[in-house]
């Protein structure tokens, strides 16, 4: 699968339609909060939203911020990959835990 990334969000897209997305606005300098992971349902379960927490990470860890986290889903795979702890700003979790309903 391939992801289009921008400085605030990584998505797929087919046929001008958004089939994943995963959004990171600047929360402070350096820092940026994951708020929002989403997985169009016909790619569910087939990974694709570890991929794009994947690709997150990587741009992050190029750009040298941090992150924090409000989304659940990207809270628990965060806590579930601790290889990516060099991106999480020190605070990462204290945020109050949010979802977006689109």
């Amino acid at each position: 699968m391939t992801f289009t990334k921008e400085s605030n969000r990584i998505f797929c897209a087919q046929d001008g339609r958004t089939l994943a997305e995963v959004t990171f606005p600047e929360a402070g300098p350096g820092v940026v909060v994951i708020d929002h992971t989403w997985v169009d349902p016909s790619l569910r379960g087939q990974g694709t939203a570890g991929q794009l927490m994947q690709a997150v990470v990587d741009l992050l860890r190029a750009d040298g911020r941090k992150a924090q986290a409000t989304c659940s889903y990207a809270r628990a795979w965060l806590a579930r990959h601790p290889e990516a702890a060099d991106v999480l700003a020190p605070d990462w979790c204290d945020a109050p835990e949010a979802c977006k309903l689109f």
